[in-house]
């Protein structure tokens, strides 16, 4: 029972990447223009790297396969969205509350993807090691 509930709990760890990916892909103009909104430098790379570590990375997790390495990846590409996207602490009023939300949000992901890459995928999963 605990390896079917750890298995589960992976793959909602990274439900919010998956459909956000997903998303992107649908509208990838749209992330141009966030990153591009940011100063940040090549935001078509970046746009597309942004779709395929949310995309790619959460069906590798979800999935169980090279999960390890996809938890910790995911898990830098997260805290980058931190400081990158949800910098709070350089904001004032409203959004510095909605992004420190986003931002303890991400943290609380970071951790549960830090035990995905500590313990593994569980039993249930492509390619167990």
């Amino acid at each position: 029972m605990s390896q079917a509930v750890f298995s589960l709990a992976r793959i909602l760890v990274v439900v919010l990447f998956c459909v956000s990916g997903a998303q992107k892909l649908m509208n990838p103009a749209g992330v141009v223009a966030a990153v591009s909104g940011k100063g940040l430098p090549y935001p078509q790379v970046l746009a597309w790297l942004t779709i395929a570590a949310e995309l790619g990375l959460g069906l590798l997790i979800a999935l169980g396969f090279y999960a390890r390495a996809a938890a910790v990846l995911l898990a830098a590409f997260t805290l980058a969205t931190i400081v990158v996207f949800h910098n709070f602490w350089s904001m004032t009023g409203d959004a510095a509350r909605m992004n420190q939300i986003q931002a303890l949000k991400n943290l609380s992901i970071i951790g549960g993807l830090l035990m995905i890459a500590a313990a593994g995928p569980g039993r249930f999963a492509l390619n167990r090691r």
